[in-house]
């Protein structure tokens, strides 16, 4: 179905954060927002993310519909409905039965 490739983290500092990783990584950001800072380390994508409160692992999918349907049959739902987040970007949020929440990600 895809893979984790994708793990937003929370911050409530995000200039700080954004030093930190910078430095931490060793590569600049490749989004740079308000609202969202995010980093490319060989294909592995780190965003940080004000006003969140926990780490968020994002599997990219081929198919964004497709895999929420399968999702919602074996017992999970839907707690973010699919939206645009920049570009041809996709995302929704996912919980599993147990209450575990991770992103689904789609580009196209």
């Amino acid at each position: 179905m895809g893979n984790f490739q994708t793990v937003l983290l929370p911050t409530t500092d995000l200039a700080a954060s954004r030093e930190l990783y910078t430095k931490l990584l060793g590569v600049p950001p490749v989004a740079d927002s308000d609202y969202y800072v995010g980093f490319d380390v060989d294909g592995q994508q780190i965003g940080l993310v004000p006003g969140t409160t926990a780490v968020v692992p994002h599997l990219h999918v081929d198919d964004l519909e497709q895999a929420i349907a399968l999702i919602t049959e074996a017992g999970g739902s839907v707690v973010e409905d699919p939206k645009a987040v920049g570009g041809s970007r996709r995302v929704a949020v996912i919980q599993d039965p147990s209450g575990a929440r991770f992103g689904l990600t789609h580009d196209a």
